[in-house]
């Protein structure tokens, strides 16, 4: 799920009439000595990031005045936690708070709908401290939204009397409005505060977008729909990209923060499959090991997409290792990721032990693949089935760089081959096949006709060319399995290289 900075959370509340504390937006301390000299009275300094009790590691200060505010916005601003770097802070007016309630929309599983909460008490740890007897809840129709009959009794249920009564009544129905018109598959106010001129304010807000409705809100300005809990780094957006743009099987990619630094050699992951994913971290963490990331390449996706992973995996830095696993009963077949594999660790060049567990169909041709590229390699690339467990594979990870020592020489990769005779056609996610046939008239083994898996390649005159047209090659009929790159250069003359570009990575693009 996409998560929204509280200031945009605010400015979208507003517009469905919901009233919120006067404010704005400061990047740098001048700004927010501005800001607050425009708000005229005492403010508070909020932190922009996405993690709660923000009061409690200094990230909510008061200010009486603008210069107070800019000293608050100096000791806030830079400071880093995690994921999170503070770039922005809200200063807005200090409200004089009577009473703090909580409302928030959620989506029941339990109910199999959307459900409003509303509870007599907010703030802070609400959801340790808040007790049963003192939350209401009510689902919410998808067709007609919350009632005002609905909003009423649940304002009732909740004790809740008099003219805050009657205000909460008329809220509710606005929240729910606005979750709907936001596509938010949680939208909460905490604390909903009464000021003591009688007011409901939202101080604070957290409106979260469901992911695949993103596409319809261009006007959120989100950048990546994944459930992240911190702004996206420069990896994981060029990684949405590719995720964005293809939707063949799945790849997720998450980068985990180094501050404080991690204990234990650093790896590259790369699950295959979420539940073996977990599995082969806790293996790695029992063995001293830490990951650098958490990536999932499952689903049937082609080589194409798990070579693109590999290439981002392998360039964050820092790694001393390189690590898959997945379930070992996997139903795709094993060999389009061996071939992804295969193409990333030559072309980079891995400089780095690696251990891959690629159990399921296919999975003996997947370990002869690797087995053929590690002849390639300066260092050791092991390959392991679904009869080798997370475990021994994670010792062995370990064994390997404990005992590792770079070459002399780093290995110069895939040396480019020149082409005398380039027969070329696109691919559906950018790519380019070039067929280089002069190369391919001298080649014995024709092994890219019998290892394509689309089979759309057919000898013309002892050279391949596709049996479809070029537009149908372009539209899905080629599907990157990269049979005639990645076993046309183990097994063949080398005539075959297909060209993947990552927009963001290397300065390429698509």
């Amino acid at each position: 799920m996409s998560r929204l900075h509280e200031f945009q959370g605010k400015a979208l509340l507003r517009q469905f009439g919901i009233r919120t504390p006067v404010g704005g937006v400061a990047a740098t301390p001048a700004a927010a000595r501005a800001v607050a000299a425009d708000i005229g009275r005492s403010v508070v300094v909020k932190a922009q990031i996405w993690m709660t009790g923000r009061a409690e590691v200094g990230g909510v200060r008061f200010a009486a005045d603008p210069a107070e505010a800019e000293a608050a916005a100096a000791a806030i601003l830079g400071t880093t936690s995690g994921h999170f770097t503070v770039e922005q802070v809200l200063v807005e007016e200090r409200l004089d708070i009577e009473r703090e309630l909580f409302a928030a929309i959620i989506v029941d599983d339990r109910a199999r709908a959307p459900v409003m909460i509303l509870g007599r008490h907010g703030g802070t740890g609400i959801e340790e401290s808040a007790r049963a007897d003192a939350v209401s809840k009510q689902p919410i129709d998808v067709r007609s939204g919350l009632s005002d009959r609905e909003a009423a009794d649940l304002v009732d249920r909740a004790g809740l009397r008099g003219e805050l009564a009657a205000q909460l009544a008329g809220l509710l129905p606005q929240m729910v409005e606005a979750a709907f018109g936001l596509d938010a598959s949680a939208l909460e106010i905490n604390p909903l505060v009464l000021t003591s001129s009688g007011e409901l304010v939202a101080a604070d807000c957290r409106v979260t977008i469901d992911d695949n409705a993103v596409y319809r809100h261009p006007e959120l300005g989100i950048e990546v729909a994944r459930e992240f809990d911190h702004p996206a780094t420069n990896l994981e957006k060029i990684a949405w990209g590719i995720e964005e743009r293809d939707y063949r099987g799945t790849f997720y990619f998450v980068e985990l923060p180094r501050t404080p630094l991690p204990t234990g050699h650093l790896l590259g992951f790369h699950g295959t499959g979420g539940g073996g994913s977990m599995l082969g971290m806790d293996a790695l963490l029992k063995r001293g090991l830490t990951v650098a990331n958490v990536t999932d390449t499952s689903g049937n996706p082609p080589a194409s997409k798990v070579y693109r992973a590999a290439r981002i995996i392998l360039s964050q830095p820092g790694i001393e290792g390189y690590f898959m696993s997945g379930s070992g009963v996997a139903s795709q077949e094993q060999f389009h990721s061996a071939r992804g594999l295969a193409k990333a660790f030559l072309e980079e060049p891995l400089s780095v032990p690696a251990v891959i567990r690629l159990g399921g169909n296919g999975e003996e041709y997947a370990l002869e693949i690797l087995r053929q590229v590690g002849e390639h390699l300066q260092v050791p690339l092991e390959g392991y089935g679904k009869d080798d467990t997370v475990e021994d594979c994670a010792q062995r990870m370990w064994s390997l760089i404990e005992s590792f020592e770079p070459p002399a020489e780093p290995s110069p990769g895939r040396e480019p081959q020149a082409v005398a005779k380039p027969y070329a056609f696109e691919t559906v996610s950018g790519g380019t096949v070039v067929l280089d046939h002069a190369a391919c008239l001298d080649c014995h083994s024709k092994i890219c006709i019998d290892t394509c898996v689309p089979k759309i390649l057919e000898l013309d005159e002892e050279v391949p060319v596709l049996n479809i047209s070029f537009e149908e090659a372009k539209r899905g009929g080629c599907t990157e399995c990269l049979a005639c790159d990645v076993t046309c250069y183990l097994e063949g003359n080398r005539g075959g290289l297909v060209t993947l570009p990552l927009e963001g990575l290397d300065g390429s693009t698509a």
